[in-house]
Order: structure tokens, then sequence, then C-alpha cells
């Protein structure tokens, strides 16, 4: 699944570690999610969700879109 996740963070000027620490995983979690190694749990996906404001559909979308 691809993410916009680091666009939407280096938009706010947050380090990975700062989101990880709002979102109360670790910073490898955070990487792993951006680079589409790891898919979020649902609750997890609606935490980053809520960070940047948005939908989770606004987030993560299928590769190519």
């Amino acid at each position: 699944m691809d993410n916009d996740v680091p666009a939407r963070r280096a938009e706010r000027g947050w380090s990975q570690a700062h989101l990880a620490e709002m979102l109360g995983v670790s910073r490898q979690t955070v990487i792993s999610i951006e680079r589409g190694r790891f898919d979020p749990s649902l609750p997890l996906a609606f935490r980053l969700a809520a960070a940047f404001g948005c939908r989770i559909e606004d987030l993560f979308h299928p590769p190519g879109e």
C-alpha cells in the first residue's frame, strides 16, 4: 500500500521521531510505514489520520494511484 505520510510529515516540519512520539510507536515503525514495508493496524491508521487532520483514505491508497 502506498501512502502520503512522508510528504504530509515534511509539510509540517515533523521529524520521524516526533511523529512516532505523537502516535505512541517507535521511530522504526514510522520508517517502515513510510517506506511501505508495514501497513499499520486500523487503530494506528486512525491515529495517523487524526495527527494529519485527514481521513485514512487520504493517506493510504493502492500502489500507483
